[in-house]
């Protein structure tokens, strides 16, 4: 199973296609020490020069690209933490939007969640900072050594949480 992962937003998104190996129950998976691989990951970035329209344009079309190039089966995306910036809030609002739109071009299904579901699933400690997601990480899949933005870590610890929650009977409903 191929799983987007994103960090949503419209100055930075993070990006994450992470792999499951397939053919396994998850208890087998752990079993035989089978990690989920990350395929691709990065940090879409717009302008803070262009407007917030141009900059949503620019989001979708990223994502669009990603998604045919790399096919994955479902997005993950981390739900919006609402922050006291109301005009960030609804620019990241608006963003999600876009993503969604992307996702549904494509018929993938969407997850979404929260701050506290992708801490606990990663961790195991639902309020735990950022160091400590980027800690585990390399524990949990297999992925280099190269220098990642906190937006790369935070969409694959998404789809790391979506892998997760949802076991090989998401691959089966899916249908395209």
């Amino acid at each position: 199973m191929r799983v987007i992962g994103i960090d949503p937003g419209y100055d930075r998104v993070g990006i994450a296609i992470v792999d499951k190996p397939e053919g396994l129950s998850p208890d087998e998976h752990v079993k035989n020490g089978e990690k989920e691989t990350l395929v691709y990951s990065e940090c879409c970035t717009t302008s803070s020069t262009d407007d917030i329209y141009k900059r949503l344009l620019q989001v979708g079309q990223h994502i669009r690209d990603v998604i045919a190039k790399y096919k994955p089966d479902i997005l993950a995306m981390e739900t919006l933490f609402i922050t006291k910036n109301q005009k960030t809030a609804m620019h990241v609002s608006e963003a999600r939007g876009i993503i969604a739109y992307e996702a549904g071009l494509y018929g993938l299904p969407i997850f979404e969640y929260s701050p506290p579901q992708i801490k606990a699933a990663v961790t195991g400690d639902g309020h735990c900072d950022k160091r400590a997601i980027i800690k585990m990480i390399p524990l949990l899949i297999s992925i280099s050594d190269t220098k990642r933005h906190d937006d790369e870590y935070d969409a694959i610890a998404v789809a790391l949480t979506c892998l997760a929650s949802h076991s090989s009977t998401v691959h089966l409903s899916i249908a395209r």
